[in-house]
């Protein structure tokens, strides 16, 4: 468990909208036998002393709880409304049973909005049910803090859809930005997550992509940053892990699916 002035962290997912396996791939990555090839829709859990909360519900989010033996979260935190970021959000309903009954919801006031329609039955307090889930809506425009953790949105370019990481810390630190999905990281986020101890980016595959970023992008990035180690994540069936791995810097490793870490 994390100590005062730390976190640990989760990756319940590493892989893209699509996951790893493909439906009806059968490339070297999709085939491969080494777990770390085995990546679901992007997800972090994070645990402090005092609150565990998580970041994106994709659609493999109830998976990734029964895997990781996740049995508390007091929050979700969002950074975009994409599918492969939102459609697990039903499955916190078991952690607003018993004591916990609402579920404080973190999202750009754009994402919330998504979030509303897709899931109306549970914001509709007109149409509320024992059983549902009870989400309270909390939009983000600046940092904000759950219980002893301090998180400050990062603008960044992803398609036309606004997206944000995340800037996450404690009192005394800022210890690491979590970006999954991005094209671009404009001049002023990159300036808010200079000196990070750990960057988290996307790097979906080695060319260029429209809406994501490719490894030369992310590690231009990590550049700029000058984090003391970076992860990349969001990795698509066209980078293997080990592969990806052997042709990085010691400072830079591939996160893959159940990775912990502790950040102090």
């Amino acid at each position: 468990m994390p100590s005062t002035d730390s976190l640990s962290i989760t990756f319940l997912g590493t892989g893209t909208s699509l996951g790893i396996p493909v439906i009806g791939c059968k490339c070297k990555v999709c085939t491969s036998p080494d777990p770390r090839n085995h990546r679901t829709r992007s997800s972090l859990y994070v645990e402090s002393t005092q609150t565990s909360f998580v970041i994106d519900t994709g659609p493999d989010f109830r998976s990734q709880c029964l895997r990781e033996n996740v049995r508390k979260v007091d929050a979700a935190v969002y950074t975009h409304p994409h599918s492969d970021h939102i459609m697990g959000f039903d499955d916190l309903r078991p952690f607003c049973f018993g004591d916990h009954a609402t579920m404080p919801v973190y999202a750009t006031p754009e994402c919330l909005t998504q979030l509303q329609k897709a899931f109306g039955f549970a914001f509709d307090l007109a149409n509320w049910n024992p059983v549902y889930l009870k989400p309270v809506a909390s939009p983000v425009t600046g940092p904000f803090q759950i219980a002893d953790v301090h998180l400050t949105p990062l603008e960044v370019v992803h398609g036309n859809v606004r997206t944000v990481g995340y800037l996450l810390g404690t009192d005394t630190r800022r210890l690491a930005a979590y970006i999954p999905d991005c094209k671009q990281i404009p001049d002023h986020t990159i300036d808010l997550m200079r000196g990070v101890d750990t960057l988290i980016i996307d790097c979906l595959r080695l060319q260029p992509h429209w809406t994501h970023m490719s490894l030369e992008e992310a590690l231009a990035v990590r550049d700029a940053v000058k984090s003391r180690q970076t992860w990349l994540t969001h990795i698509s069936d066209q980078l293997d892990h080990a592969t990806l791995q052997a042709g990085l810097a010691e400072d830079v490793r591939v996160a893959y699916d159940g990775l912990k870490l502790l950040l102090s």
